[in-house]
């Protein structure tokens, strides 16, 4: 089925999955399980120092001052933030060999939409199976309960190489920035509705929940509930997009032996990218900026955790605190895409980037030295405009040096491939970083570098190769 460009009802289905699918980034990468993660691998450390005591009478805020927490995986001792790090890269290694591969026999078979489907499912049901997580490790499973972090972190970053395939077929080239921009404000506030409304329902004050103990008292929803939310609503909502999105707009006749004409397909597509000079120096300075980017984002909230010094009530760290950064952070990133869109229609997109990495750069020096909420609220804010603009503008940026093709699919393989093995870089880095530095904090200053590499080489893209395209794509 051919898609007619900018068709309303397609635009308006596709946004609907960044809408559907961004629950995924906040509450699971960023918000509640992070602190969930941190809470219950600390609980667990103080337990195996302290068998006698019950697990209920354990309290986090009980660790010494610059007390590393240490988890057993596999025989080894590890700090929990290095793990979480390394499970992440290990997902996002799987899903850069995996993505290129799978993208050739779909936009051979011209069924794309079946695999977004899958990896969509996958993810929202590794979500769900989180609930689970605290009685898994309570068991001594931690490998096993790490698993359902690993496949949804496969099922999201996998569902999005067929979902930002769709955009060059669905928007005019003209309108790829603001379509772009518009998925990601979508996808920032839809998830911040989620968030609010799970921070409703597991606090205290929230009166739909009693606690049988004291009567007249209520307790919150169990956070792991929250998990089973998050796929609940990545599933239900994404049937807007299935309901619009064609398979493809493929118009090959499919033969046997798809498997190896998938593969021929990525080699053919892979022949004509390496002649494409413009797209071959975006997609390094890419591979370089975007590490740093997503290894912030991961990571931000075990340094917020660690290295901020939060209030104190009735003996307990006060996390709520980290909780109005990271919706600060989520407000402003639905900002930042709309602006930044603004700002590339004026200058042009690679300067507009590159005044990106400038405030990414300072993000990371400031990080070195702040401590207490109110400078960690300032930071979170600029975190917030960069981070949409930036994202927002990667992809459409990336669209546009795109030749004219039916190979979409596997054309984004190699920017989600680019993307994924920068992850695993930057995870990988920022785990080493903190064991050898003995603190997390050279961990994010350090990930400047890529900041760095990634702002020198984008000046290095040519000016030319613009003769098929229509605008100031600069």
């Amino acid at each position: 089925m051919a898609i007619q460009r900018g068709d309303k009802k397609i635009i308006r289905g596709w946004v609907m999955y960044d809408w559907a699918n961004s629950v995924y980034n906040l509450v699971i990468s960023s918000a509640i399980f992070p602190i969930f993660y941190d809470t219950v691998t600390t609980k667990q450390y103080l337990s195996e120092k302290n068998p006698a005591k019950p697990w209920d009478e354990l309290d986090p805020s009980q660790l010494g001052k610059g007390e590393e927490v240490l988890v057993d995986f596999m025989g080894m001792h590890i700090p929990n933030s290095a793990l979480m790090s390394f499970v992440l890269s290990a997902s996002f290694l799987v899903v850069s060999f995996s993505s290129p591969f799978l993208s050739g026999i779909a936009d051979y078979r011209g069924n794309k939409k079946r695999f977004l489907q899958f990896f969509c499912y996958l993810g929202a049901l590794s979500c769900i199976s989180l609930y689970f997580f605290t009685d898994l490790m309570r068991d001594g499973l931690l490998e096993i309960a790490m698993l359902s972090l690993f496949f949804a972190s496969i099922g999201f970053w996998n569902s999005l190489v067929f979902y930002n395939s769709y955009l060059p077929e669905i928007a005019p080239k003209k309108d790829l920035d603001k379509i772009s921009a518009r998925g990601f404000t979508m996808g920032y506030l839809g998830s911040m509705i989620l968030l609010i409304i799970c921070l409703l329902l597991i606090t205290p004050a929230f009166s739909f929940f009693d606690d049988p103990n004291t009567p007249d008292k209520t307790e919150g929803m169990p956070v792991a509930y929250c998990f089973i939310l998050v796929g609940l609503w990545w599933i239900g909502f994404s049937q807007f997009t299935y309901r619009v999105l064609p398979n493809t707009t493929s118009s090959r006749i499919k033969e046997k032996g798809y498997i190896w004409k998938g593969f021929k397909e990525l080699r053919n597509v892979f022949s004509e990218f390496r002649k494409t000079k413009r797209l071959k120096r975006y997609l390094t300075s890419f591979f370089f900026f975007n590490t740093g980017v997503q290894t912030v984002m991961l990571m931000a909230t075990f340094f917020a955790k660690k290295e901020i010094n939060w209030p104190v009530k009735d003996g307990k760290v006060d996390d709520s605190g980290l909780i109005i950064a990271i919706l600060l952070i989520q407000l402003l990133g639905a900002a930042g895409a709309f602006i930044m869109s603004r700002l590339s229609g004026r200058i042009g997109n690679i300067k507009t980037l590159g005044i990106s990495l400038v405030i990414w750069l300072g993000v990371c020096s400031a990080a070195f030295v702040i401590e207490t909420p109110t400078e960690f609220y300032l930071l979170a804010g600029t975190v917030g405009i960069v981070m949409g603009g930036v994202q927002a503008l990667a992809r459409s940026t990336y669209s546009k040096y795109l030749p004219e093709t039916e190979d979409n699919a596997s054309y984004f393989s190699f920017y989600d491939a680019t993307e994924k093995i920068g992850i695993v870089t930057g995870t990988l880095f920022f785990g080493l970083m903190e064991i050898g530095f003995d603190s997390i904090r050279y961990s994010v200053v350090s990930v400047a570098f890529f900041f760095i590499v990634g702002l020198f080489l984008l000046f290095r893209i040519p000016k030319n190769e613009l003769a098929n395209l229509e605008g100031n794509y600069d």
